[in-house]
């Protein structure tokens, strides 16, 4: 994983030189970028020189060399509430007042391969209430589409962030961390 974390740090280094850019090919599909992938999604990431096999196989495009990147999943995991992300639906859930302090809570989560969401780690909570509140919004909320691998359902990982109230600033670092 420090490998690929590496390599994707130094590809994406390079990635605002247009002169530059390689053909990526993300599961076989080309994308103009790779920043949004998370890394823990990656399976694999392969980089092609710039050679005449390279450009055969892969046209004009793969003049600058190519990256191919395999990810763990065919296709992402879907929450099936309209168009909300799973942050705006939660943070939509919690009871925070106005005249409630500014607290932030992430949490790294999996949806398993039949859609539900189990959180795996506490990354930041910067109030107890919140994080209770948070805690059993997610276990509250409906199940997810679970992303997709040949086909089947897999399990998949993500990390959620609610700060409340909205538009409200958090106060200065350190920020008062409670798991």
């Amino acid at each position: 994983m420090i490998r690929i974390l590496t390599l994707l740090t130094a590809l994406l280094a390079v990635a605002p030189l247009a002169a530059q850019k390689p053909l990526y090919l993300v599961n076989g599909s080309p994308r103009d970028e790779i920043a949004s992938i998370p890394p823990d999604d990656i399976e694999c990431i392969e980089e092609l020189p710039a050679d005449e096999e390279t450009i055969a196989r892969f046209g004009p495009e793969a003049t600058n060399g190519v990256i191919l990147i395999t990810l763990r999943y065919d296709s992402n995991a879907r929450f099936g509430i309209d168009s909300l992300t799973l942050g705006s639906y939660i943070a939509a859930q919690v009871k925070w007042g106005d005249d409630e302090p500014p607290a932030r809570v992430a949490l790294r989560y999996k949806i398993t391969h039949d859609g539900e969401t189990q959180v795996t780690e506490v990354l930041e909570a910067t109030d107890g209430r919140l994080k209770r509140r948070v805690l059993k919004a997610i276990a509250e909320a409906p199940r997810w589409q679970p992303a997709l691998k040949a086909g089947r359902p897999v399990e998949s990982e993500g990390v959620v962030t609610v700060r409340l109230p909205e538009g409200k600033p958090m106060p200065g670092e350190p920020y008062l961390r409670i798991r």
